[in-house]
């Protein structure tokens, strides 16, 4: 740790603040989901175009955590953050002027790469000043104040889309952009000097491949990512499935939105309380078990045609894992690598949020329905429960062990 860590009012300023700053990915996505259809139909765009924007932000939001992370490694936190959420607030007021589908798809591109300074240094600023347990807290912590952001945002975006089209949603992130802005001027650096890193791209290089090396990183990484497509698909796909398969109306599925999203913070309260007692890789377990389970829930109701009395309870299960999943799963993989906190945490997010971008698009070429979005969901979220089997696991001496409990050579070290 390069700082000691707030406490207090101080503490809870900070936290709030970081998990404010967390909420770009779910602010972009979710504001203006309820007003998606209607953004097709105003541009004279199809289904998978009008996904499209929501699929570059996305590639946005992963590839600029790889120019964001490892910048903030050599420069320090703050900078780069505001950089990043300034550009963001101007590029989503560009949105609102785009003048057709593919200016604006060019946009949202450019509103990810903004928007993800604050995804990927808040977690790094948060692994600057906690680890192991106390980290997987702290990351619960955000998860329950940006747990929030999809909460309100499909709600305030079905309100706001009562007395404006899709382009005031831009222009209210461009409002919501500057505020964040005005609420990161207040956090202080917490990289010192002497642990950021020298030198150009060789560097950077050096610390990815360190990074490479880590199986257990890497095997973190893509749990994550598996898990991230579960997320991803039901938020590109579901406004579709219900409101076109099921009939819902925009006002009610932002609150089906919601509450599956309430979800989140509450599993996040829950896994604050526990982790301490069961470890951040006993309560990794037990959320893509849930993940899992709540799957294969929403795809046996559609498949059965039980319609939404069985699908809504098994998104909801899945979407509330959420808040277990990425706080323990982030801790996991971030706790050794606190001298390359940056880059870690951008190679993470970067595998999650492409899988988000690339996945999604893919399923719906054949159309948006409930069973694609179900089949997709229940085929990632186990492939995720399987594939933490093979993850090696770190023993109290610091040592990996595999699957079994087997100890095996200590990870190498970093430049």
């Amino acid at each position: 740790m390069t700082h000691p860590a707030p406490r207090g009012a101080r503490r809870l300023r900070l936290l709030v603040t970081l998990g404010a700053l967390s909420a770009f990915g779910p602010l972009s996505l979710d504001l203006y989901l309820p007003a998606l259809p209607q953004l097709g139909r105003d541009l004279g765009t199809t289904e998978a175009l009008a996904q499209l924007t929501m699929s570059m932000c996305l590639v946005g939001l992963a590839l600029g955590q790889l120019l964001a992370g490892p910048l903030s490694d050599r420069v320090g936190r703050r900078v780069p953050l505001l950089i990043g959420v300034g550009a963001y607030a101007v590029t989503s007021l560009l949105c609102a002027l785009a003048p057709g589908i593919w200016s604006l798809i060019g946009l949202r591109l450019v509103q990810g790469l903004a928007g993800a300074a604050g995804l990927v240094i808040a977690r790094a600023i948060v692994r600057d000043l906690f680890d192991g347990a106390a980290a997987a807290r702290v990351y619960s912590m955000l998860m329950i104040v940006s747990g929030l952001a999809p909460v309100a945002a499909p709600l305030a975006g079905a309100q706001l889309s009562r007395f404006m089209d899709w382009r005031g949603l831009f222009v209210s992130l461009s409002v919501i952009g500057v505020l964040l802005f005005l609420v990161a001027l207040g956090v202080r650096e917490t990289l010192a000097p002497a642990a950021r890193h020298s030198g150009g791209l060789g560097a950077t290089g050096r610390q990815f491949a360190v990074l490479a090396r880590d199986r257990s990183f890497i095997g973190f990484c893509l749990m994550m990512s598996l898990s991230s497509c579960t997320l991803f698909t039901y938020i590109a796909l579901s406004s579709f499935v219900f409101q076109q398969e099921y009939g819902v109306d925009p006002r009610l599925f932002s609150v089906i939105f919601a509450v599956n999203s309430v979800g989140i913070v509450l599993a996040g309260n829950v896994n604050g309380l526990l982790v301490g007692r069961f470890g951040p890789r006993g309560m990794l377990a037990a959320g893509l078990l849930v993940c899992t389970v709540g799957s294969v829930v929403a795809l046996g109701g559609v498949a059965a045609g039980w319609g939404l009395p069985v699908l809504l309870p098994g998104l909801f299960l899945m979407v509330s894992s959420g808040g277990v999943v990425s706080p323990n799963g982030s801790a996991l993989a971030l706790t050794p690598h606190g001298e390359r906190a940056g880059t870690a945490s951008a190679l993470m997010g970067v595998l999650g949020w492409l899988a988000g971008a690339v996945v999604p698009p893919l399923v719906s070429l054949g159309g948006a329905t409930a069973l694609s979005m179900t089949l997709t969901i229940a085929v990632a979220a186990a492939a995720a429960l399987l594939s933490l089997r093979a993850i090696p696991v770190s023993g109290p001496d610091g040592r990996r062990r595999g699957a079994t409990g087997r100890a095996t050579s200590a990870p190498r070290a970093g430049p």
